[in-house]
Protein backbone atom coordinates (compact mmCIF):
# COMPACT_ATOMS: atom_id res chain seq x y z
CA UNK A 1 0.00 0.00 0.00
CA UNK A 2 3.19 2.46 0.43
CA UNK A 3 4.17 1.71 -2.47
CA UNK A 4 0.77 2.40 -4.24
CA UNK A 5 0.60 5.65 -2.50
CA UNK A 6 3.84 6.97 -3.23
CA UNK A 7 3.31 5.88 -7.00
CA UNK A 8 -0.08 7.63 -6.54
CA UNK A 9 1.63 10.87 -5.73
CA UNK A 10 4.77 10.92 -8.45
CA UNK A 11 2.32 10.34 -10.78
CA UNK A 12 0.04 13.36 -9.58
CA UNK A 13 2.84 15.63 -9.70
CA UNK A 14 3.18 15.43 -12.89
CA UNK A 15 -0.05 15.59 -14.39
CA UNK A 16 -1.47 18.31 -16.60
CA UNK A 17 -5.44 16.94 -15.90
CA UNK A 18 -7.00 15.25 -13.34
CA UNK A 19 -10.41 13.49 -13.67
CA UNK A 20 -12.39 12.87 -10.34
CA UNK A 21 -14.74 9.69 -10.22
CA UNK A 22 -16.72 10.18 -6.85
CA UNK A 23 -19.35 7.00 -5.49
CA UNK A 24 -21.21 7.40 -2.27
CA UNK A 25 -18.01 6.18 -0.27
CA UNK A 26 -16.94 9.54 -0.55
CA UNK A 27 -19.16 11.36 1.77
CA UNK A 28 -19.18 8.68 4.45
CA UNK A 29 -15.92 10.12 5.70
CA UNK A 30 -18.16 13.67 5.94
CA UNK A 31 -20.36 11.20 8.43
CA UNK A 32 -22.85 10.53 5.60
CA UNK A 33 -24.65 7.38 5.99
CA UNK A 34 -23.51 4.29 3.54
CA UNK A 35 -26.69 2.68 1.86
CA UNK A 36 -24.27 -0.45 1.39
CA UNK A 37 -26.78 -2.94 1.03
CA UNK A 38 -30.15 -3.47 2.83
CA UNK A 39 -28.73 -3.09 6.29
CA UNK A 40 -26.57 -0.16 5.61
CA UNK A 41 -29.69 1.53 4.68
CA UNK A 42 -31.91 0.27 7.68
CA UNK A 43 -28.99 1.34 9.84
CA UNK A 44 -29.39 4.61 8.57
CA UNK A 45 -33.57 4.59 8.46
CA UNK A 46 -34.13 1.75 11.20
CA UNK A 47 -38.16 3.05 11.02
CA UNK A 48 -37.99 1.48 7.46
CA UNK A 49 -36.35 -2.08 8.67
CA UNK A 50 -40.00 -3.74 10.03
CA UNK A 51 -41.66 -3.00 6.96
CA UNK A 52 -38.86 -4.55 4.71
CA UNK A 53 -38.27 -1.32 2.53
CA UNK A 54 -34.79 -0.86 1.13
CA UNK A 55 -32.96 2.06 -0.32
CA UNK A 56 -34.08 1.20 -3.94
CA UNK A 57 -38.00 0.98 -2.45
CA UNK A 58 -37.80 4.29 -1.12
CA UNK A 59 -35.63 5.79 -3.81
CA UNK A 60 -38.71 5.58 -6.24
CA UNK A 61 -41.13 8.38 -8.13
CA UNK A 62 -43.75 6.31 -7.20
CA UNK A 63 -44.12 7.71 -4.02
CA UNK A 64 -44.68 10.93 -5.14
CA UNK A 65 -48.10 10.51 -6.74
CA UNK A 66 -49.05 7.56 -3.91
CA UNK A 67 -47.64 8.90 -0.89
CA UNK A 68 -46.10 12.31 -1.07
CA UNK A 69 -45.62 13.37 2.56
CA UNK A 70 -43.39 9.89 2.67
CA UNK A 71 -41.67 11.00 -0.33
CA UNK A 72 -40.63 14.16 0.86
CA UNK A 73 -40.45 12.86 4.29
CA UNK A 74 -37.06 10.83 2.98
CA UNK A 75 -35.74 12.99 0.71
CA UNK A 76 -36.38 16.40 2.70
CA UNK A 77 -34.60 14.64 5.89
CA UNK A 78 -31.62 13.82 3.10
CA UNK A 79 -31.63 17.18 2.07
CA UNK A 80 -31.50 18.50 5.74
CA UNK A 81 -29.04 16.36 6.12
CA UNK A 82 -26.76 17.26 3.60
CA UNK A 83 -26.99 20.99 3.86
CA UNK A 84 -25.69 20.43 7.81
CA UNK A 85 -22.83 18.02 6.54
CA UNK A 86 -19.53 19.75 5.96
CA UNK A 87 -17.16 18.17 3.38
CA UNK A 88 -13.56 16.44 4.75
CA UNK A 89 -10.25 17.37 4.06
CA UNK A 90 -9.71 15.17 1.32
CA UNK A 91 -12.35 17.47 -1.07
CA UNK A 92 -9.38 20.31 0.03
CA UNK A 93 -6.43 18.32 -1.15
CA UNK A 94 -8.11 17.91 -4.73
CA UNK A 95 -8.81 21.39 -4.95
CA UNK A 96 -5.21 21.85 -4.21
CA UNK A 97 -3.90 19.23 -6.85
CA UNK A 98 -6.11 20.42 -9.80
CA UNK A 99 -4.93 24.04 -9.15
CA UNK A 100 -1.29 22.76 -9.64
CA UNK A 101 -2.45 21.19 -12.86
CA UNK A 102 -1.98 23.29 -16.13
CA UNK A 103 -5.72 21.93 -17.06
CA UNK A 104 -7.41 21.53 -13.76
CA UNK A 105 -9.81 18.72 -12.81
CA UNK A 106 -13.30 17.44 -13.94
CA UNK A 107 -16.10 15.90 -11.36
CA UNK A 108 -17.87 12.64 -12.18
CA UNK A 109 -20.17 11.94 -9.31
CA UNK A 110 -23.31 9.85 -8.59
CA UNK A 111 -23.85 11.32 -5.76
CA UNK A 112 -26.84 13.82 -5.38
CA UNK A 113 -25.73 15.54 -2.45
CA UNK A 114 -23.85 18.28 -3.74
CA UNK A 115 -20.82 18.36 -1.78
CA UNK A 116 -18.08 18.78 -4.19
CA UNK A 117 -20.40 22.16 -4.82
CA UNK A 118 -20.34 23.19 -0.85
CA UNK A 119 -16.30 22.34 -0.98
CA UNK A 120 -15.64 24.80 -3.31
CA UNK A 121 -15.36 23.34 -6.76
CA UNK A 122 -16.45 25.12 -9.74
CA UNK A 123 -20.27 24.02 -11.09
CA UNK A 124 -18.78 24.38 -14.54
CA UNK A 125 -16.29 20.92 -13.51
CA UNK A 126 -18.83 18.98 -12.13
CA UNK A 127 -21.36 15.98 -14.12
CA UNK A 128 -24.26 14.50 -11.35
CA UNK A 129 -24.94 11.71 -13.75
CA UNK A 130 -27.67 11.16 -11.16
CA UNK A 131 -29.29 14.48 -10.74
CA UNK A 132 -29.14 16.58 -7.79
CA UNK A 133 -31.25 16.84 -4.42
CA UNK A 134 -30.70 20.92 -4.26
CA UNK A 135 -32.54 21.02 -7.46
CA UNK A 136 -36.14 20.18 -7.86
CA UNK A 137 -38.85 19.55 -11.03
CA UNK A 138 -42.55 19.21 -11.07
CA UNK A 139 -44.03 15.62 -10.33
CA UNK A 140 -46.97 15.53 -12.95
CA UNK A 141 -44.09 16.52 -15.82
CA UNK A 142 -44.64 20.19 -16.32
CA UNK A 143 -41.10 21.60 -18.00
CA UNK A 144 -37.90 23.39 -15.92
CA UNK A 145 -35.72 22.66 -13.34
CA UNK A 146 -35.33 25.20 -10.32
CA UNK A 147 -32.97 25.45 -7.29
CA UNK A 148 -34.34 24.31 -3.13
CA UNK A 149 -32.78 26.91 -1.94
CA UNK A 150 -34.90 28.19 0.62
CA UNK A 151 -37.19 24.98 0.56
CA UNK A 152 -37.70 24.68 4.22
CA UNK A 153 -39.03 21.20 5.45
CA UNK A 154 -40.05 19.72 8.68
CA UNK A 155 -39.31 16.41 8.99
CA UNK A 156 -40.95 13.75 11.63
CA UNK A 157 -38.17 12.03 13.29
CA UNK A 158 -40.17 8.58 13.73
CA UNK A 159 -42.17 8.82 10.70
CA UNK A 160 -39.56 10.06 8.42
CA UNK A 161 -42.34 11.77 7.04
CA UNK A 162 -42.59 15.40 5.69
CA UNK A 163 -44.90 17.69 8.40
CA UNK A 164 -46.46 21.24 7.04
CA UNK A 165 -45.71 22.32 3.52
CA UNK A 166 -44.62 20.99 0.74
CA UNK A 167 -42.47 22.14 -1.88
CA UNK A 168 -44.98 22.96 -5.21
CA UNK A 169 -44.93 23.65 -8.90
CA UNK A 170 -44.46 27.04 -9.82
CA UNK A 171 -46.21 26.35 -12.54
CA UNK A 172 -49.17 23.93 -11.79
CA UNK A 173 -49.30 23.91 -7.92
CA UNK A 174 -48.46 20.09 -8.04
CA UNK A 175 -46.18 18.67 -5.51
CA UNK A 176 -42.96 19.10 -6.57
CA UNK A 177 -39.63 16.35 -6.77
CA UNK A 178 -35.68 16.32 -6.24
CA UNK A 179 -34.75 16.66 -10.03
CA UNK A 180 -32.99 13.26 -9.18
CA UNK A 181 -32.74 10.00 -11.11
CA UNK A 182 -34.47 7.70 -9.47
CA UNK A 183 -35.33 3.88 -9.91
CA UNK A 184 -37.73 3.15 -12.58
CA UNK A 185 -37.93 6.90 -13.36
CA UNK A 186 -39.59 7.84 -16.84
CA UNK A 187 -40.13 11.15 -15.20
CA UNK A 188 -36.88 12.57 -14.81
CA UNK A 189 -35.96 15.89 -16.31
CA UNK A 190 -31.64 15.64 -17.14
CA UNK A 191 -31.60 18.76 -19.16
CA UNK A 192 -29.18 20.39 -15.92
CA UNK A 193 -27.13 16.83 -16.28
CA UNK A 194 -27.07 17.13 -20.36
CA UNK A 195 -25.42 20.26 -19.89
CA UNK A 196 -23.04 18.99 -17.35
CA UNK A 197 -22.38 16.24 -19.96
CA UNK A 198 -21.71 18.90 -22.12
CA UNK A 199 -19.12 21.30 -20.44
CA UNK A 200 -17.31 17.59 -19.88
CA UNK A 201 -17.16 16.94 -23.25
CA UNK A 202 -15.45 20.41 -23.61
CA UNK A 203 -12.97 19.86 -21.11
CA UNK A 204 -12.12 16.48 -22.52
CA UNK A 205 -11.36 18.15 -26.03
CA UNK A 206 -9.56 20.40 -24.52
CA UNK A 207 -7.34 18.37 -22.30
CA UNK A 208 -6.55 16.21 -25.47
CA UNK A 209 -2.82 15.11 -25.49
CA UNK A 210 -1.73 16.63 -21.52
CA UNK A 211 -0.77 14.14 -19.42
CA UNK A 212 -3.74 12.95 -17.28
CA UNK A 213 -4.69 11.03 -14.07
CA UNK A 214 -8.32 9.58 -12.60
CA UNK A 215 -8.65 9.29 -9.11
CA UNK A 216 -11.48 7.48 -8.43
CA UNK A 217 -13.26 7.44 -4.54
CA UNK A 218 -15.48 5.23 -3.03
CA UNK A 219 -17.36 3.77 -6.07
CA UNK A 220 -19.14 0.71 -5.49
CA UNK A 221 -20.39 -2.32 -7.94
CA UNK A 222 -23.80 -2.44 -7.18
CA UNK A 223 -24.39 1.05 -9.37
CA UNK A 224 -21.22 0.72 -11.36
CA UNK A 225 -21.79 4.31 -13.31
CA UNK A 226 -18.47 5.85 -11.78
CA UNK A 227 -16.30 2.72 -12.38
CA UNK A 228 -16.97 2.11 -15.64
CA UNK A 229 -16.89 6.09 -16.57
CA UNK A 230 -13.22 6.01 -14.78
CA UNK A 231 -12.26 3.07 -16.81
CA UNK A 232 -13.24 4.15 -19.62
CA UNK A 233 -10.85 7.16 -19.46
CA UNK A 234 -7.71 7.34 -21.25
CA UNK A 235 -5.26 8.25 -17.95
CA UNK A 236 -3.59 6.30 -15.09
CA UNK A 237 -6.47 4.85 -12.74
CA UNK A 238 -5.93 5.63 -8.90
CA UNK A 239 -9.04 3.58 -7.28
CA UNK A 240 -9.52 4.19 -3.81
CA UNK A 241 -12.32 1.93 -1.63
CA UNK A 242 -12.17 0.42 1.33
CA UNK A 243 -13.55 -2.72 -0.35
CA UNK A 244 -13.78 -3.25 -4.35
CA UNK A 245 -10.12 -1.67 -4.90
CA UNK A 246 -9.53 -4.05 -8.19
CA UNK A 247 -7.44 -2.94 -10.45
CA UNK A 248 -5.97 -3.77 -14.18
CA UNK A 249 -2.30 -4.11 -14.44
CA UNK A 250 -0.71 -0.96 -14.48
CA UNK A 251 -3.00 0.84 -12.43
CA UNK A 252 -3.35 1.85 -8.69
CA UNK A 253 -5.69 0.06 -6.01
CA UNK A 254 -5.78 1.37 -2.59
CA UNK A 255 -7.85 -0.32 -0.28
CA UNK A 256 -8.58 2.90 1.98
CA UNK A 257 -11.73 4.90 3.05
CA UNK A 258 -10.90 8.47 0.61
CA UNK A 259 -9.76 11.07 3.23
CA UNK A 260 -7.26 8.73 4.71
CA UNK A 261 -6.24 7.74 1.19
CA UNK A 262 -6.11 11.20 0.02
CA UNK A 263 -4.27 12.39 2.96
CA UNK A 264 -1.44 10.09 2.42
CA UNK A 265 -1.28 10.88 -0.66
CA UNK A 266 -1.02 14.68 -0.09
CA UNK A 267 1.73 13.91 2.45
CA UNK A 268 3.87 11.94 -0.02
CA UNK A 269 3.75 14.75 -2.41
CA UNK A 270 4.77 17.08 -0.12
Amino acid sequence: MHTGIKIAADLLKQSEAIFIGAGAGMGVDSGLPDFRGPEGFWKAYPMFRQSGFRFEDMANPRWFATDPRQAWGFYGHRLNLYRKTIPHAGFDMLLKWANRALHGLFVFTSNVDGQFQKAGFSPDRILECHGSIHHLQCSEGCPGIWGASGIELEIDPLTIRAVGQMPLCPDCGAVARPNILMFGDVGWQPDRTLQQQSNLDKWLAERDGLQSMVIECGAGKAIPTVRWKCEQFDGRLIRINPRDHEVLEGQIGLPMSAEEALRQIDAAMN
